[in-house]
C-alpha cells in the first residue's frame, strides 16, 4: 500500500464541480469491458468534452456503457492542434476526459502536450486510474518488480533497433516492452543476439482477452516459440526482460574501454588493443565490440 495509509473517497463521481475546468485522464480497458471502473464512467457521463484517440474506437466503448459524451478526436497527428483548443475550453469552465484505445493514456500514447499546457495554464488535473498492459504484465511476469523500466516500443528499422538495445544491454532494472505483432519475431531475434539467449523474460499476449497468453522463458526459448507459432504473432504484446546481473568492476572497465576505442578506431584494431591492455582473448573482444557497435 503506497505511504501505508489512504482515505477512500466515498464519491465515485467527478470530485469536483464542473465550472472549474478539471482535465480528466481517464484508464479504459485493454481488452476485458468489466475492468472499467465505476469511477471512471461516472466522470465520462458528467464531462463536457471527450477527447478520444480513435472516436470510432471509443464510440463503442461508450455505446456499450449508455454513454452519450460529445467526443473530439485528440490523436498525434493532431494534438500540437488540438491541445491549445482543449485548454481554452477548460479555462472556460468545461471540464475534459482525454481517453486513449485502451489503458491508461500516455503510456505509448498521445497526451502530454496536453497535459504539460494544462499544467502551464494552471488547471487541474485529475488522473482516474485503471487498466495499463505494462503493469498488467509486469504484476505476472515473475521477474524482479522492485525496479523497473518502460521502454515502450523499440525502433521499428533493425540498424536503430540493435543500437537501441545495445544501449540496455547493462540495464540492472526490469525492462517492459511493448511489440509490434508485425515485428516480434524480428525484435525478439535481435534481443536474443544483444542480451543473449538465456537472459529470463516473459511473453505476455492479448491480457484480459479470449486469447490471453503469458510464458516465462529464456529469450532463446521464446523466440524458438513464437517463430514457429503463427497464433503467438497476432494481436497486442508486452514483453517483460530481466535486468542484466551486476557485473564485476574489472567487466565494467572493459566495457568502457571498448566503447571508447570503438569510437576512434576499426573494431579490429579496437578489440586488439583491448587484448593488449586487458589480457582477454582477442576473439572475444573483437566479438563483444561488434555487439556494442550495435551489429554494424
Amino acid at each position: 500500500m503506497f505511504c501505508g495509509l489512504f482515505r477512500v473517497n466515498q464519491n465515485l463521481g467527478v470530485n469536483h464541480k464542473m465550472s472549474s475546468g478539471i482535465l480528466y485522464l481517464i484508464s479504459t480497458p485493454i481488452g476485458n469491458l468489466g475492468d472499467i471502473s465505476q469511477r471512471a464512467i461516472s466522470v465520462l457521463k458528467e464531462v463536457n468534452v471527450i477527447a478520444a484517440e480513435d472516436t470510432r474506437h471509443s464510440q463503442r466503448l461508450l455505446n456499450h456503457l449508455g454513454i452519450r459524451g460529445h467526443m473530439r478526436a485528440y490523436h498525434e497527428h493532431n494534438e500540437s492542434r488540438q491541445a491549445p483548443l482543449l485548454v481554452d475550453l477548460l479555462e472556460q469552465g468545461d471540464s475534459v476526459a482525454l481517453i486513449s484505445d485502451a489503458g491508461t493514456p500516455l503510456v505509448s500514447d498521445p497526451g502530454y502536450r496536453l497535459v504539460e499546457l494544462a499544467h502551464r495554464h494552471n488547471i487541474k488535473v485529475v488522473p482516474v486510474p485503471g487498466a495499463c498492459a505494462a503493469i498488467a504484465a509486469l504484476s505476472v511476469a515473475g521477474l524482479a518488480t522492485d525496479r523497473f523500466v518502460f521502454e515502450g516500443f523499440p525502433p521499428a528499422k533493425q540498424g536503430v533497433r540493435l543500437k537501441y538495445l545495445a544501449g540496455l544491454e547493462n540495464e540492472q532494472r526490469t525492462m517492459v516492452f511493448y511489440i509490434s505483432c508485425h515485428r516480434i519475431v524480428e525484435t525478439l531475434s535481435d534481443m536474443r543476439q544483444v542480451f543473449g539467449e538465456n537472459r529470463q523474460a516473459t511473453f505476455a499476449r492479448e491480457i484480459t482477452k479470449a486469447y490471453e497468453t503469458v510464458r516465462k522463458a529464456t529469450l532463446g526459448e521464446i523466440h524458438a516459440w513464437v517463430r514457429d507459432d503463427e497464433q503467438q504473432r497476432k494481436g497486442e504484446i508486452v514483453l517483460v526482460i530481466a535486468g542484466a546481473e551486476q557485473k564485476e568492476r574489472g567487466e565494467m572497465d572493459l566495457d568502457n574501454m571498448l566503447s571508447v576505442l570503438i569510437e576512434e578506431l576499426p573494431v579490429k584494431q579496437a578489440a586488439k588493443i583491448a587484448s593488449r591492455l586487458s589480457g582477454v582473448n582477442k576473439n572475444d573482444l573483437y566479438k563483444a565490440a561488434l555487439k556494442l557497435k550495435g551489429g554494424s
